[in-house]
């Protein structure tokens, strides 16, 4: 039975997560940001610990003491609160920001280093999370038809180009003109960005980075992503094959199909 320190952002993945992992009989020790995590994570980990943004040293002091050696880290961190909260992180955070360009890949990989001088191994954020991963194929009933397959083809290699960048993971494309690009506001705001542009519909893309590290930040598309689709006019979802988390799958599908969207594996 493992002992694993579970680093939980926003949304339902780390609940997910830890009902998944204490059914294969581990302890879950869950550290939670003030304001970030849902609570209700509380009744589905052995133990939570709560900090502040500033109180990284003491969460370090917790992660030994509580005799970890593996860790996982699940849920949404969003970039605009590293802007908003850098002035207020601590010394110790600080360090790493600057450190790391405040770049995503940067800022995740300084942390897995600083917990490796600890004995802290970071591992694969989708441990026991393997069937939520979509191969190759279609995932609603129906594939993209009509401009939809050209659109999703310029919508990949211009995705692919600005995730090996770390600028974002996700654009949308319209008759093969790319309308909203993610950057740090996120998928949903994006999506939704390109919906104020375009009335008639659009398609949107989601890739992994070109070397994604497994340990953290693998991309994910939940309900609300396809909500956000459907209130935007999206007529299609292309994700990146065995790259990337899809939750709530059955509720996915039925929203896209009763909206007529197409979501397809590429």
């Amino acid at each position: 039975m493992a002992r694993i320190a579970l680093v939980a952002g926003a949304g339902r993945l780390p609940v997910i997560f830890s009902d998944m992992a204490r059914e294969k009989g581990d302890t879950v020790i869950a550290f939670c940001l003030k304001g970030v995590t849902d609570k209700e994570l509380e009744k589905h980990v052995h133990k939570a610990h709560w900090f502040e943004w500033s109180e990284l040293k003491k969460a370090l002091f917790v992660l030994v003491t509580e005799r970890i050696k593996s860790i996982i880290m699940l849920g949404k961190l969003k970039k605009e609160d590293l802007f908003r909260k850098s002035g207020s992180v601590g010394e110790e955070a600080s360090k790493m920001i600057v450190k790391s360009d405040k770049k995503d890949y940067s800022l995740l990989n300084e942390t897995a280093k600083m917990l490796g001088k600890l004995g802290v191994e970071v591992i694969d954020s989708t441990t026991y999370l393997k069937e939520m991963i979509p191969q190759k194929g279609a995932i609603t009933k129906r594939s993209p038809d009509g401009t939809e397959p050209e659109d999703i083809k310029c919508g990949r290699e211009v995705a692919k180009a600005l995730s090996g960048f770390d600028i974002g993971q996700t654009v949308a494309v319209k008759d093969k003109t790319v309308i909203a690009v993610e950057a740090a506001e996120g998928t949903d705001e994006a999506i939704s960005r390109a919906g104020s542009l375009v009335k008639n519909g659009f398609v949107v893309v989601k890739v992994a980075r070109p070397n994604q590290d497994m340990r953290f930040d693998v991309p994910l598309v939940g309900l609300d992503t396809v909500k956000s689709l459907a209130a935007a006019g999206a007529t299609a979802l292309a994700l990146e094959a065995g790259k990337m988390l899809l939750i709530d799958k059955e509720e996915i599908i039925k929203l896209a199909e009763e909206k007529n969207i197409s979501i397809i594996a590429i």
